[in-house]
């Protein structure tokens, strides 16, 4: 990913950690580098897709974001590995329930549609092209055979992660819907759950209504005839397609994680890959988790190209005001200290607003004519 926004992710992440962590494991430890800190480090590893020694390497050349988090030398590359290897998955729970209590400030109340699914990540850092070329010497036979299996629960609305789970795949995983689901309502309640075929189970429609009180809607595969179960039965005479229809957005989850952030999960042992995993998905909620811009920032913003173009009246009608989903049109001059200097991908859709956004959580939007561009 490109370093634009490298500075308010590493602020949200430092503070996020310094709410779930002490700053440090015991009195006798070295009290060089905090614990939040260097987990805040892991965080901007899989923002970037770093390794160690990229990470050590980087931190050194970046003056600005070793200030962010308060680093007064550069860790080294065994320092960030051996954190990783004594954290605990239980922090990096704690780690996402934190940014999703964040992200559902004031809507704690809401019960929400969620979606689970997974995804393979690939447990090494080899180039696919590499790995083509040893199967073609090998008569086509694959250099490994198994790979790491990620599995998410996802609110469909907002689009962020309320929980997580990996393993080695390939994998079937029908058991593993009631913890992921117990693990979501635990976050934010359930309005209705949606998940594909391969949850098809009776016991798994009877957890989600009984135990979480949510709608369930998985599509029902018959193997031999129509099926025996009431629930499963119910979903393969009358299968409410249109509803279900929103759980393509958890695909749009993998897409922006795999494409923005990574889609590996490197490492030499399967902890380690695990591990690697459940960071992904907690720098995913961070990346959409953003803080006000300092003053700083705002004024290295204005001073920027995208700032000019944005202010100039030429080509199609120049910037008109703007607009964010769920509320209103304002004035551009009163919006100069919100601006985001962050430009990625094209801009689409949004349904809900009718108004074209970029991609999620950059915060800029255009109305009106297509040269007409604002930022909220």
């Amino acid at each position: 990913m490109a370093e634009i926004g490298l500075l308010p992710f590493a602020r949200v992440a430092l503070e996020v950690a310094q709410r779930i962590l002490p700053p440090y494991r015991s009195r006798f430890s070295k009290h060089q580098f905090t614990q939040p800190q260097l987990l805040a480090v892991l965080c901007l590893m899989r923002y970037e897709d770093w390794t160690f020694r990229e990470a050590e390497v980087r931190l050194g050349e970046h003056r600005d974001l070793r200030e962010v988090l308060q680093l007064q030398t550069v860790p080294d590359y065994t320092t960030l590995y051996r954190f990783l290897k004594r954290l605990e998955d239980d922090l990096i729970d704690r780690g996402l329930g934190e940014t999703v209590r964040r992200l559902r400030r004031g809507k704690t109340h809401v019960r929400v549609s969620a979606a689970i699914d997974g995804t393979g990540l690939s447990p090494q850092a080899v180039s696919t092209y590499f790995l083509r070329r040893i199967e073609q010497h090998h008569g086509g036979k694959p250099c490994y055979r198994h790979y790491l299996k990620w599995l998410v629960v996802v609110d469909v609305k907002h689009q962020i992660v309320l929980a997580q789970r990996a393993r080695q795949g390939p994998w079937i995983d029908t058991r593993a819907l009631p913890g992921l689901v117990d693990a979501a309502a635990r976050r934010a309640p359930l309005r209705v759950v949606l998940a594909d075929a391969e949850f098809d189970s009776e016991a798994n429609h009877q957890h989600i209504r009984q135990r979480c009180g949510a709608q369930s809607i998985i599509p029902a595969q018959p193997r031999r005839g129509i099926p025996r179960g009431t629930l499963r039965s119910q979903m393969y005479r009358a299968f409410p397609q249109k509803e279900y229809g929103q759980r393509a957005k958890v695909e749009t989850v993998f897409s922006v994680v795999k494409r923005k952030l990574s889609a590996r999960a490197p490492g030499r042992c399967l902890s380690s890959q695990i591990r690697q995993a459940l960071l992904l998905g907690l720098t995913y909620n961070l990346y959409r988790l953003r803080l006000p811009l300092h003053p700083e920032e705002i004024n290295r913003a204005t001073s920027s190209p995208l700032f000019r173009s944005l202010t100039k009246n030429g080509g199609g009608g120049g910037v008109t005001g703007w607009y964010r989903p769920g509320g209103s049109r304002t004035d551009w001059a009163g919006r100069i200290p919100d601006i985001v200097n962050e430009w990625r991908g094209e801009p689409q859709m949004d349904a809900e607003s009718e108004a074209y956004v970029a991609p999620p959580g950059l915060g800029i939007y255009w109305v009106g004519k297509p040269t007409a561009y604002a930022v909220g």
